[in-house]
């Protein structure tokens, strides 16, 4: 291969990783294949394979890509940092609107993808976690970070407050984490597949509305 500067290398891999985006966007993961991005890409068998050895080598950086493109760690800071222990029913409701916003800002695509990678998990996760486990902590999803940090100031202001609840710290993060979720697959289907009994029908806002709701309950021991 005739020597070439970093930074086309590095707009050729980018070339490569938005036709993968397209093509993940289109098709469920589990049944993507190298071809389809090298269809994808315009490119030849050769060109795609200097850059990529194989599938996963693209699925990663894809998934980078969209991690380092959404992070939500500046936002979630900027309501729970200095904030007093007193403040945290409006702290949780601030955080679950930030929720719902990121949903709607991401974009579909990007939901799409996320969903789809659940699938691929669900599937093959020994094929996901060697993914994963190439993918720095920086890099990680989004919502990995939320738990640390809202499980700081949530620890503090149970301390503070003498919050009795029912449910461990760690239990309530994996609640709203599940729920997110559940939230994003809701908000997807009645977006981009008009699930029938949903299309029209599905808010975002007044969901993670009812999330915050439920947490603050929990938390206060109810």
């Amino acid at each position: 291969m005739p020597r070439v500067t970093e930074e086309y290398y590095e707009k050729k891999k980018q070339e490569i990783i938005d036709a993968a985006y397209r093509v993940c966007a289109r098709k469920p993961i589990t049944s993507v294949e190298m071809k389809d991005v090298i269809a994808e890409t315009g490119f030849s068998h050769g060109v795609v394979y200097r850059y990529y050895k194989d599938l996963d080598e693209v699925l990663r950086d894809l998934v980078v890509r969209i991690n380092r493109g959404n992070a939500m760690g500046g936002r979630l800071h900027a309501i729970v940092d200095g904030r007093a222990a007193s403040e945290w029913k409006t702290v949780i409701r601030e955080v679950c609107d930030m929720l719902a916003d990121y949903l709607k800002e991401v974009g579909t695509d990007v939901l799409k993808i996320s969903l789809y990678c659940d699938v691929l998990a669900m599937s093959d996760p020994g094929r996901v976690k060697s993914i994963a486990d190439k993918i720095g902590q920086e890099e990680s999803s989004p919502l990995l970070k939320l738990a640390p940090v809202l499980g700081v100031y949530l620890t503090d202001a149970i301390l503070k407050n003498a919050l009795a609840p029912k449910h461990s710290v760690e239990e309530i993060l994996q609640f709203i984490i599940a729920s997110y979720h559940g939230i994003q697959t809701g908000y997807v289907l009645s977006t981009c597949y008009e699930a029938e009994q949903l299309e029209g029908k599905y808010d975002p806002k007044a969901m993670f509305s009812c999330l915050a709701d439920s947490v603050i309950l929990m938390l206060d021991g109810k």
